[in-house]
């Protein structure tokens, strides 16, 4: 009796820790869909392609940190697939001229967290709504983007480039892509800051009610900017990423890629209307959307329905979140609805 007992309190505890319900229900999912993919092409578990997977994984893991933190505020951040083409032309530009990589890193990382604290001040102080101050960055980051090489693309060629590539793409340890582990220690580091730390309460607390965490002390324009920047930081890695996995510089690197942040934030567990979900969601989450990509790829699902299945998902796993984080959809609430939009007309 006395085992039966502790097994069902570690459980209970298990589930009371916040959002970890949603975490085990999509890794759930994830063993689901992995089982599926296997039964189709047995070359899906193959060591392989495992070790491509979780190289695919990664960029999808860290953009998904930088949009969570966002999320969690109670905002949105449109601009990061551009400031991952911004970075990924940079970084391509500058590294084939013989500059160092570690600098030619640095100097492609200043515009990108510049970004993210432009969106933090017109968010948080011009009081701008995050889907037009982000939309704006975005188009602002995508001109860079093609103005780096004259509206050209780069090829980052040179000695310099290549052993970057070599490091941060092509490069193992312990038999698995470096760029999996760069992943995994950004999503420590963050996952710390966010569920240990006094900025990480502040994130929450923010995104859960605005004006409570004012009243407490919070400095909640400070607090989104910070959770902006890291989502400029985040962007930045993946460009650099980016142009170490292509070879090369392309102005269009990064398209679609807040909607990819945005669906494995989501199907992690991170709620859209702000305060809730771990990092922890967020391995699922991403992990959810490099599995199905790798696993459509692999059986041969044409382009155009990898599209449709990406969209439908990303339409799918925002609406649940808004009925069961928001109270579903009723009568009430669409008149309220209906009656604040025309009130802004």
């Amino acid at each position: 009796m006395g085992e039966k007992s502790n097994q069902k309190s570690w459980w209970r505890r298990l589930f009371a820790v916040r959002g970890m319900g949603q975490v085990i229900t999509v890794f759930i999912g994830l063993v689901i869909l992995c089982v599926v993919f296997y039964s189709i092409n047995k070359n899906f578990l193959s060591e392989r392609n495992i070790a491509n997977l979780l190289r695919q994984i990664a960029p999808y893991l860290i953009i998904s940190i930088g949009q969570g933190y966002v999320l969690i505020t109670g905002n949105i951040d449109l601009s990061i697939g551009s400031v991952i083409g911004m970075s990924t032309m940079i970084s391509a530009t500058l590294m084939p001229h013989g500059m160092d990589p570690w600098l030619a890193t640095l100097i492609t990382m200043l515009p990108c967290l510049i970004t993210g604290a432009v969106n933090g001040f017109l968010v948080a102080t011009a009081k701008l709504p995050p889907f037009i101050a982000t939309l704006g960055t975005m188009t602002i980051a995508r001109g860079v983007a093609q103005l780096v090489n004259g509206n050209m693309n780069t090829d980052a060629i040179g000695a310099a480039a290549n052993d970057w590539r070599s490091v941060l793409y092509y490069g193992k340890s312990l038999g698995i892509y470096n760029t999996f582990w760069i992943a995994l220690g950004i999503w420590f580091v963050f996952n710390f800051v966010l569920s240990k730390t006094r900025t990480g309460r502040h994130i929450y607390a923010t995104g859960s009610n605005i004006e409570a965490a004012k009243l407490s002390g919070v400095n909640v324009a400070a607090i989104t900017t910070k959770a902006y920047v890291v989502s400029g930081f985040c962007a930045g890695v993946v460009g650099l990423i980016s142009s170490a996995q292509a070879g090369m510089g392309a102005m269009d690197a990064g398209t679609g890629y807040e909607l990819f942040a945005v669906a494995a934030s989501v199907i992690g567990g991170i709620s859209t209307l702000g305060g809730q979900g771990i990092l922890l969601g967020n391995i699922m989450g991403a992990s959810v959307w490099g599995v199905m990509y790798n696993g459509l790829s692999l059986i041969g699902a044409p382009v155009a329905w990898r599209n449709i299945v990406v969209g439908f998902i990303v339409v799918l796993s925002v609406l649940i979140d808004v009925i069961i984080r928001g109270g579903g959809f009723s009568k009430a609430r669409f008149k309220a609805a209906f009656q604040k939009g025309s009130q802004a007309h």
